[in-house]
């Protein structure tokens, strides 16, 4: 099956995982035999809302303009989350299960967990592109939350929703996220498993890190950090540079978030897939791919050039131009590498 995987499917090969209506298809299913009965409406409303934020079709939003985190890896990771969900409630005693109420509001967090990259047409006209929102994104989507779950009838849902969203990002010490319900602290699991899996187990996850995650992290401040006046510490030099040190980032952040933050909820998949978890099979043939790339020094094994799923297509052309003025600036600039930090010359 992995062969034949088509590069904007999920990883059964299954789900189209860029196209809004195979999803909430996919995930209505799921969400109808973990919840006979419930209603799926503010469900349905939320996927439509979803695809007009990332459209520029949502009242006061531009659409979505980042080329890594795009249409595609959004219902990804919402697919991912969805099967997690029902998992979880197939694993657990009746007393622990989310039930329908908690799952649909962890569902709308995937959702929109990644609302922050999108522009607001008023607040962010000084900024060409989402993806200069990178260090800020999570608390950018927690706000988008805020404002919009009391537009769908979910105001009781703000205030875990807008936490949990954290647990897809870097901003806060997960550690100390602290929430009156443990089922609400299983939830923020479950979303940072999902996006996690589905990033990494995506067919052309290299391919998207080098030539479209290297870009976003340069334009967000990341590749290169303004460490102190004048001077700047590099992290990634390039995108295949960002490759060389992913198997690192897999074996200390990821590894550490999939099985002790996130206290393995990613075995929460296996009970649909007979105890097989394609997710983390991807994941490996990924990684294992890379490795073997890095050791024979042949990157053109990373030939892979998907389509990219905006909601705006010039933020193809932008992100390129920003990433231009920014090298530029860097070239300016006398690099020691041995150090990695940059000096103005």
């Amino acid at each position: 099956m992995s062969q034949d995987r088509r590069n904007d499917y999920d990883v059964t090969n299954t789900v189209q995982v860029s196209n809004p209506i195979a999803v909430r298809n996919a995930v209505r299913t799921l969400f109808s035999e973990a919840f006979p009965g419930a209603s799926f409406d503010k469900l349905w409303l939320a996927f439509y809302d979803f695809e007009r934020l990332f459209s520029g079709r949502f009242p006061g939003y531009r659409g979505c303009d980042t080329t890594y985190h795009d249409v595609q890896h959004t219902l990804d990771m919402t697919l991912a989350l969805a099967r997690l969900v029902v998992g979880y409630e197939r694993s657990v005693e009746p007393s622990d299960r989310l039930g329908p109420q908690r799952a649909q509001m962890a569902i709308i967090t995937s959702l929109f967990h990644d609302s922050g990259y999108i522009r607001h047409i008023e607040r962010d006209q000084d900024f060409s592109n989402g993806a200069q929102f990178t260090l800020q994104h999570v608390s950018r989507s927690a706000d988008f939350l805020r404002r919009y779950l009391p537009e769908l009838g979910l105001v009781r849902d703000v205030a875990v929703s807008s936490m949990i969203v954290h647990f897809t990002g870097y901003e806060l010490d997960l550690d100390k996220i602290e929430l009156d319900d443990p089922r609400d602290i299983i939830c923020g699991h479950l979303l940072g498993t999902a996006d996690l899996m589905a990033q990494v187990a995506d067919r052309c996850y290299l391919e998207k890190c080098r030539d479209r995650l290297y870009k976003e992290f340069v334009v967000g401040g990341i590749a290169v950090e303004n460490a102190a006046p004048g001077e700047f510490q590099v992290r990634y030099k390039s995108g295949n540079d960002l490759l060389r040190k992913t198997p690192t980032f897999y074996q200390q952040v990821m590894r550490d978030r999939l099985h002790r933050k996130f206290n393995r909820a990613y075995r929460y998949i296996e009970v649909l897939y007979d105890g097989q978890n394609p997710y983390i099979d991807a994941i490996r043939n990924n990684i294992s791919h890379l490795v073997r790339v890095i050791k024979g020094g042949d990157w053109s094994l990373l030939r892979r050039d998907p389509p990219c799923f905006l909601g705006l297509t010039t933020g193809i052309n932008e992100i390129e131009n920003l990433v231009r003025r920014q090298l530029a600036i860097m070239s300016g600039m006398k690099i020691d590498f041995e150090t990695s930090v940059l000096m103005p010359v």
